[in-house]
C-alpha cells in the first residue's frame, strides 16, 4: 500500500518508505508511551506536592530532590542513547533496553511513593527521607531512560513519511495523554473514596499505576518487533560500521542547525508543562481555596482537552504543516497561561475554561516537536553519512531535563524564600502568606508564559519544511540506488 501524498510524492513509491504502517503496528508503538507517560505524569504532578504535604519535607528539599533527580536523568539519558546505537541483537538495538528495563522501572517507581519513618527525631528523620528519595530517584530514572529513551527513537526506523511520522505520534501521545489522565482519574478516585492515611492512598495509586505501566511496554516491544527488525536488516547494508567518538558525535549533533531548535522548541514548551503542572496543586488548594481532591479534576481538563486536540492537530498538521499547527496551539495557550496570574478565588468556573484552553495548547508540545526530530536526523544522516537516533535523541532529552531540573529547583527555592509553610503529616493544611500566595501566582502565570513565548520565536525560525524534507528524503534514497548498484 503506497503512503506517497502530495507531500512527498518526489519518493520513489516502491522504497520501503513509502508504506503505511498498519493499525496494529501503530498501536503496539503507541502503548509504548503508556507507562512512561503515567509515571512522569504523577511525578510532574504529584511529586514536589507529595514531598511537602504528605513526607512533610520543606520547599527547599522537595525542589533539590526533583533537581538531583532531573539533572541525573538528563546525564544518563547521552549514555544510553549511545549504548543503545551501539547494541547488537536478536532483538536488534532498541528493544532488549525495553524489555530487560520494564520491570525495574516499575519497582522503582512503585518506592519513590514510599514514607519511611527513620528517626524520632523531625530534623534528622527529613534529612533521611531526602537522602531516601534522592537515591530511589536516581535508580527510577535510570531506568526510566533505559525504557523510554530507546522507545523514542523507534520513530525514525518505523517510517520514513513526513505525515505518517506525524500519524505515528498521534498515537504515541494518544496513549501518552490517556495515561496522563488514567493516572489523574485514579488519583481522583482513590483520594476521593478510600477513607484511609493519605500515605497509604498515594501507596494505593502507586501499586495500582506500576501494574499499568510495566504491562504495555512487553505490549509495544512484541507489538513492532517485526517492523523493527525487518528495517535493521535492510539498512544493515548500508549503514557504516565505525564508530566515532562521543565528542565528535557532540560536535556533529550541535552543528546541526535544526537540532538546535527542536531542542529549544521543546524546551521552552515543557517547561511550560511542567513548570505550570508542579505548581498547579498549590494554585488550586492555596490559591483558589479548593479541596486537594478537586486539583486532579483541574488537570483532567486540561489533559482530556489535549487529548482530543491531539488528533484535530494531526489532521490540520497533513494540510498546513507542523509549524503553522505549532504557532495556532500556543497562541491559544499563551492567552491561557497569562491569564492564571490574573484569576482570582472566586472565579472557579473561568479557572476550568482557562484549563481547557490550555489544552489545546498543550497539546502541540506533546505532537509537534517529536515529529520535527527524525526530520533532523535524515537531515544529518544525508550530511554525515551516519543514523544515530540515540544520540539525537539522547542529548535533546538531556538538554530539556537540564533546564527542566533547573526550573523545578527555582521554584523548590523561590516558595521557601517567600515563606511556603510546609504540612506537618496528619495535621491540617496550614494557611500560607501572602508572600507565598504571590510566588504561587508568578510561577503559575509569567513564567510559563515567557517560555511559551521563545518557544514560539524558535518555531518561526525552524529551517526544514514539508518540502524541504521531501527533498532530504530523494537525495537519501538517491545515494541508497548509488550504493545498491555499485554492490
Amino acid at each position: 500500500m503506497s503512503n506517497t501524498s502530495s507531500s512527498d510524492s518526489s519518493v520513489p513509491p516502491d522504497t520501503s518508505i513509502s508504506q503505511k504502517l498498519s493499525f496494529s503496528t501503530k498501536l503496539a508503538y503507541g502503548a509504548g508511551d503508556l507507562g512512561p507517560a503515567i509515571t512522569a505524569n504523577l511525578g510532574v504532578f504529584f511529586a514536589l506536592f507529595f514531598f511537602t504535604n504528605v513526607a512533610g519535607l520543606s520547599a527547599g528539599l522537595a525542589g533539590s530532590i526533583l533537581m538531583i533527580g532531573k539533572i541525573w536523568d538528563a546525564v544518563n539519558d547521552p549514555m544510553v542513547g549511545v549504548l543503545s546505537d551501539r547494541t547488537k541483537s536478536r532483538w536488534g538495538r532498541r528493544l532488549p533496553w525495553m524489555l530487560y528495563g520494564a520491570i525495574p522501572f516499575g519497582i522503582f517507581f512503585f518506592l519513590q511513593w514510599i514514607v519511611p519513618n527513620f528517626s524520632a527525631d523531625r530534623t534528622a528523620n527529613n534529612w533521611a527521607l531526602f537522602g531516601y528519595y534522592v537515591i530511589i530517584g536516581i535508580f527510577f530514572n535510570s531506568f526510566y531512560t533505559a525504557v523510554n529513551l530507546p522507545y523514542t527513537a523507534l520513530t525514525p526506523e518505523l517510517t520514513q513519511d513526513y505525515n505518517e511520522r506525524t500519524s505515528l505520534n498521534s498515537f504515541r501521545f494518544a496513549f501518552s495523554i490517556g495515561g496522563s489522565i488514567l493516572s489523574l482519574i485514579l488519583a481522583q478516585l482513590i483520594f476521593a473514596l478510600l477513607k484511609i492515611p493519605v500515605t497509604q492512598q498515594y501507596l494505593v495509586l502507586a501499586g495500582i499505576c506500576t501494574v499499568l505501566s510495566v504491562l504495555p511496554l512487553f505490549l509495544c516491544v512484541f507489538g513492532v518487533r517485526d517492523r523493527i527488525l525487518a528495517y535493521e536488516a535492510e539498512h544493515s547494508s548500508t549503514e557504516q560500521s565505525e564508530q566515532i567518538p562521543i565528542p565528535e558525535q557532540l560536535r556533529i549533533a550541535f552543528s546541526n542547525r535544526p537540532f538546535l531548535f527542536v531542542v529549544g522548541i521543546y524546551l521552552f514548551s515543557w517547561l511550560g508543562v511542567q513548570v505550570t503542572a508542579s505548581i498547579l496543586p498549590y494554585f488550586v488548594v492555596n490559591w483558589m481555596g479548593l479541596p486537594e481532591a478537586q486539583f486532579p479534576q483541574v488537570a483532567i481538563a486540561v489533559q482530556g482537552t489535549a487529548l482530543i486536540m491531539l488528533f484535530v492537530w494531526k489532521a490540520i498538521s497533513d494540510r498546513v504543516g507542523k509549524k503553522a499547527v505549532y504557532f495556532m496551539g500556543m497562541a491559544l495557550w499563551i492567552i491561557a497561561q497569562a491569564g492564571l496570574f490574573f484569576l482570582q478565588p472566586s472565579q472557579v468556573g473561568l479557572m476550568y475554561i482557562l484549563a481547557i484552553l490550555a489544552g489545546f495548547g498543550v497539546s502541540t508540545a506533546y505532537l509537534i516537536p517529536w515529529s520535527m526530530m527524525p526530520d533532523v536526523i535524515e537531515l544529518d544522516e544525508l550530511e554525515t553519512g551516519q543514523r544515530r537516533e540515540g544520540v539525537f535523541y539522547g542529548f535533546m532529552v538531556l538538554l530539556q531535563k537540564v533546564g527542566l531540573a533547573i526550573g523545578l529547583f527555582i521554584v523548590g527555592q523561590a516558595l521557601e524564600v517567600a515563606g511556603f509553610i510546609e504540612q506537618i503529616p496528619g495535621q491540617p493544611t496550614p494557611t500560607q502568606p501572602d508572600s507565598a500566595l504571590l510566588a504561587i501566582r508568578i510561577a503559575i502565570g509569567p513564567i510559563p508564559t515567557v517560555a511559551l513565548i521563545f518557544g514560539l520565536i524558535l518555531a518561526y525560525f525552524y529551517p526544514i519544511t514539508r518540502e524541504v524534507h521531501a527533498e532530504i528524503l530523494l537525495k537519501l534514497q538517491e545515494r541508497k540506488s548509488g550504493l545498491e548498484r555499485r554492490e
